[in-house]
């Protein structure tokens, strides 16, 4: 999948650290719990980890989640190129690693929003707000 194949449509691109992570979970299933807004909308909803495939698997079967996740493995290409994996610290520890930062593409392929101070439990509902769409 590449996003100029999905010219035309609004699409949601969100990168996460990790699958079935409390942070991630939330994140997800706000999405899943939204989607028929979305689904209504023609918004297309991409998550995006390093998680390998069988692992975002068991993520979408565990929580029934709607949309596609995708796998950007290292050195996250994809990531990178929306400045959205880098340097994190967690405990006084530095580590390479995925951001939780998400994006909104408009139907011309053009980024129309960018989040990069994420609340997972309530990103859905900011993306709708901001469009508005509720």
């Amino acid at each position: 999948m590449t996003l100029s194949s999905l010219k035309g449509q609004r699409v949601v691109i969100y990168f996460y650290p990790k699958d079935d992570t409390p942070g991630c979970t939330k994140e997800a299933c706000n999405f899943r719990d939204r989607w028929d807004v979305f689904a209504d909308k023609g918004i297309k909803v991409l998550g995006i980890s390093k998680d390998a495939s069988s692992s975002h698997s068991k993520f979408i079967a565990k929580y029934q989640l709607p949309f596609i996740l995708l796998t950007d493995e290292e050195p996250c290409a994809v990531a990178s190129s929306y400045e959205s994996y880098g340097l994190k610290k967690f405990m006084g520890r530095e580590y390479m690693g995925m951001m939780r930062h998400t994006f909104v593409v408009n139907p011309n392929g053009l980024l129309e929003l960018i989040y990069r101070k994420v609340k997972a439990e309530i990103m859905a509902d900011q993306i709708l707000n901001d469009l508005n769409l509720v």
